[in-house]
């Protein structure tokens, strides 16, 4: 089956809408809107880091694929973050129509940058929405949020560019956590198909939790 069909029974099977590209906002600092591929949200939700425990801030968060199919498959309490109107009222009839507990998910229209970190948030999801500008703003205010309420953080990159990686491995305020390998699970061997996870520099646990070089789809 090709993937554009795949991924549209796979929002069939959450009763939402949320395939397609759109270039419509671009600029140099905010990117395309492309949701994550089901295969590596599935993927991320079992690695061990995502649980019904969890709050998790969706950035640039679209039609809102990550935070219905992660909510769904983990359990996590989920706000995603976005500020198109378009895409936020996208998201809002989605949950509408969504089969999961809709509790469990809020969405919030509000720049980024600007976006003040709830206390209980511990997990942040990025999928190369907005340039290291904006970034570093969003690691400000998650670097506030952690000072003023200290827990254990993680954060994941998906298909980060070789700019955000490179940023990411020289800030202070983060330390490389692990790495969830996504190459096999599309053709090309494309070294960005990964997800980098980063945590708090004083996190207790400085070990990879898990590890999944050459784990297959299941």
């Amino acid at each position: 089956m090709p993937m554009a069909d795949r991924e549209k029974t796979e929002d069939e099977k959450l009763h939402i809408r949320t395939c397609g590209r759109s270039d419509d906002y671009e600029d140099d600092n905010h990117h395309p809107y492309e949701p994550t591929p089901y295969t590596v949200l599935r993927r991320a939700s079992k690695s061990g880091m995502i649980g019904r425990k969890n709050h998790l801030i969706d950035y640039g968060a679209g039609k809102s694929r990550a935070a219905f199919f992660l909510h769904h498959a983990c359990g996590c309490r989920v706000s995603g973050v976005e500020f198109q109107p378009e895409f936020f009222r996208a998201a809002q009839e989605n949950l509408k129509t969504y089969i999961g507990d809709r509790r469990g998910i809020r969405f919030i229209l509000q720049d980024a940058e600007r976006y003040a970190v709830p206390s209980d948030a511990d997990l942040f999801w990025f999928f190369n929405p907005f340039s290291v500008t904006i970034l570093r703003s969003c690691l400000a205010r998650i670097t506030e949020s952690y000072y003023e309420c200290p827990r254990p953080l993680k954060l994941f990159f998906y298909y980060p560019s070789d700019e955000f990686a490179a940023f990411l491995m020289t800030c202070d305020d983060l330390v490389f956590y692990d790495e969830i390998d996504c190459r096999d699970l599309f053709p090309g061997n494309d070294p960005r198909e990964r997800i980098l996870v980063f945590t708090d520099p004083s996190s207790t646990d400085p070990e990879a939790s898990y590890r999944n070089s050459g784990m297959s789809e299941s």
